[in-house]
């Protein structure tokens, strides 16, 4: 038997109260110093795991150590797993967890002595090569148990807490070995079950997706993941829906927080800080409210969301689902491997009757928060994932035709950056309108936000697909949305006036064709086929009215595309092309110019009004002959390989890295958990 001693204390010989020592650290000392203290006493593990894990100390000791010495405790520390994963099948609770705190700072310690040329086989030290098939899959069968079963919201999220030690040892998600028994071992079912119950997805609903985001990118590309094939033929409706609930409580409380800053922004300056603010506004766009809250948006939930969009179609119900905003608030994760979210709080029924909202309209929103500023590579990225998630919507058909119905109207805030030309529109006065509408503006807004020197031509690409994308769905389904159509040709203009402007600039920096190309395209699916889904005659002519208004754009820029393309440069393909699609708006240039030319001198007229340029347009449709251009409204569809591959194994990689930083057990935890379970028999 072990020796009784009070508080779990030992003194040393001087007998002198400054030399206590807790007993758990001198079993954990006997351990590193190669010894075997278990030997001839045959209740050590019973006893030992009764006394509270000192998480700290473990690691710190083996932050002391070399590799080689790790390597050299081998025998020692598969000694000490073994029997954390044989105490898991005890009913004794108190034992359980600290059985599970002790393998978390197992993992955690071996893992950090990774360093340099000593690349040793984290599985080996840990559980040893012939027997870690049977622990892993024993451990894995018991955190599972844990799971699903009817245990405390601590000893759950202490076994997510394991679970997400275990995937997050490497940066690199499908270096990491260890992940190879739970795909053999599912923990799958779990976690939708976690999702799928109100409850438990309160407390544990940022962690199960965090898990499930990183399993499901384990060797993506490389071999068979049960992960994949399982998220991506889900049809479980609660699971579902409750996937969604936790990505539209992050993003629903990222813009509240975003909201909530603005408002204080706005009323806690007084006049002198109100007029500074609007005087600074005239030169800069304000974005220090973003960079105020960078850091907190929320990678791992849009990775979840890309996945949950990219991988299942069912999902893409969930986003028409209608809630009040309140009904997604999450109680805030007790687990400190939980995602950075502040601010969060309980589900209060008090508020259930708030504006009717949905998961598409509450990321339309954060989307517009997060593309405001993209400035350093972060911030970038975050555009990046939203725009690819928004691209995987924009094709998918029901998702178009939801984003259309007539019927289905929602009140989306769309944050603009503020400028002193231009009002924030309260709430309040913001239209009810269909969501294609929003997700338009929130490209209208990004068009007109970002041509400036670090043009990010990228991001550009993949917004003005996602417009292209929506004009195809309208043309295929003859949908007539009613939308400002104005807004954005005049968007699209003023892109390609920046182009061409900068030409010089931007030319060495990446193929301006390519984005003019895009602009043009679409320019040419409203004059082709603009009569099939322009909401009135009206729209149609005024189309015609921008491009006659802003000749000297189109002009140019056919100009700029003959000279590279003859001059034999490195964009001589595509400028080429791009001269070959203009022929349409060419042609309508060419054959409305001389003839307003001729009734401006034959009514004596230097200026025209609008309605006077209309009249004569509509005079002369019959005499237009434009030719018919092929695959205007064929797009390529979204894949993530090979294009996306390097961008979201760095994502992922992100995400790893940052939650392995939140994943160690603080004293305070501690007090809690032991207080919690001493109690319990």
């Amino acid at each position: 038997m072990m020796p009784d001693t009070k508080d779990g204390l030992l003194r040393t010989s001087t007998g002198s109260k400054g030399a206590l020592k807790e007993k758990i650290v001198q079993i954990y000392d006997a351990f590193f110093q190669g010894k075997d203290p278990s030997k001839g006493v045959p209740n050590f593990w019973d006893e030992m795991f009764l006394l509270k894990a000192n998480v700290q100390y473990i690691e710190s000791e083996f932050g002391k150590m070399s590799p080689e010495q790790v390597v050299a405790l081998k025998e020692n520390i598969n000694t000490i797993f073994y029997h954390c994963v044989e105490t898991l099948k005890e009913d004794y609770l108190l034992r359980i967890v600290n059985a599970l705190q002790t393998l978390c700072a197992l993992v955690r310690g071996v893992h950090k002595k990774r360093l340099g040329d000593h690349s040793f086989d984290i599985i080996n030290i840990l559980i040893g090569f012939d027997s870690a098939e049977a622990q892993m899959q024993t451990l894995i069968m018991h955190l599972n148990g844990f799971l699903t079963g009817e245990y405390s919201v601590s000893l759950k999220n202490l076994t997510l807490r394991l679970l997400l030690v275990l995937v997050t040892v490497t940066d690199n998600v499908s270096q990491n070995t260890i992940l190879e028994y739970l795909m053999i071992n599912s923990v799958f079912e779990a976690i939708l079950k976690i999702l799928a119950d109100p409850t438990s997805r309160q407390h544990h609903g940022f962690d199960a997706v965090l898990l499930l985001t990183i399993l499901v990118n384990y060797r993506k590309h490389e071999s068979a993941n049960p992960y994949i094939l399982k998220l991506s033929i889900l049809d479980n409706e609660l699971a579902l829906t409750g996937l969604g609930c936790v990505v539209s409580s992050a993003l629903a409380d990222f813009n509240r927080q975003f909201g909530a800053k603005g408002e204080d922004a706005v009323s806690g300056g007084g006049w002198f800080s109100a007029i500074t603010n609007m005087v600074g506004s005239i030169f800069v766009a304000d974005t220090d409210g973003i960079q105020a809250i960078g850091k907190d948006t929320n990678l791992s939930i849009l990775l979840t969301l890309y996945e949950a969009v990219h991988l299942n179609r069912n999902f893409i119900t969930v986003l028409s689902h209608n809630h009040a905003e309140s009904d997604s608030r999450l109680e805030m994760p007790t687990s400190a491997s939980s995602p950075a979210v502040p601010g969060l709080h309980p589900v209060d029924t008090l508020l259930v009757n708030e504006t009717p909202t949905n998961i598409l309209a509450t990321f339309f929103s954060y989307c517009s928060i997060i593309m405001q500023d993209t400035k350093d590579n972060e911030r970038l990225n975050h555009a990046r994932l939203c725009l690819i998630i928004l691209n995987c919507i924009a094709e998918d058909q029901y998702a178009n035709s939801f984003l259309h119905d007539a019927n289905l109207t929602f009140k989306v805030h769309l944050h603009k950056v503020r400028m002193r030309h231009r009002k924030p529109l309260a709430e309040r006065d913001m239209p009810s309108r269909p969501l294609a509408c929003a997700l338009l503006d929130l490209m209208v807004e990004f068009v007109m936000s970002h041509m400036m020197k670090n043009f990010p031509e990228q991001l550009y690409l993949k917004c003005l697909s996602i417009i292209h994308r929506i004009m195809c769905y309208q043309k295929k389904c003859r949908v007539r949305l009613h939308y400002c159509w104005k807004d954005l040709w005049t968007a699209l203009i003023s892109l390609l006036k920046y182009l061409l402007s900068s030409e010089q600039m931007l030319m060495p920096q990446f193929d301006v064709f390519e984005v003019a190309i895009q602009v043009v395209n679409i320019f040419n699916l409203f004059i082709t086929y603009g009569d099939t889904f322009l909401p009135n005659p009206t729209s149609y002519d005024d189309l015609y009215y921008e491009i006659i208004r802003m000749h000297q754009i189109f002009d140019q820029l056919y100009s700029m595309a003959l000279r590279h393309s003859t001059n034999n440069g490195d964009y001589r393909d595509t400028a080429n092309k791009l001269t070959s699609i203009l022929i349409n708006i060419r042609a309508i240039i060419n054959h409305f110019t001389p003839k307003i030319d001729s009734w401006s001198a034959a009514n004596n007229l230097t200026t025209l009004t609008e309605e006077q340029v209309l009249d004569v347009v509509r005079g002369n449709y019959d005499t237009l002959t434009l030719k018919l251009q092929d695959s205007l409204d064929q797009y390529e569809r979204y894949s993530e390989k090979p294009k996306e591959i390097a961008f979201f194994t760095q994502m992922v990689r992100t995400v790893v890295c940052d939650s392995r930083k939140n994943l160690s057990i603080t004293n305070l935890e501690q007090q809690r958990l032991l207080k919690e379970f001493s109690t319990i028999t």
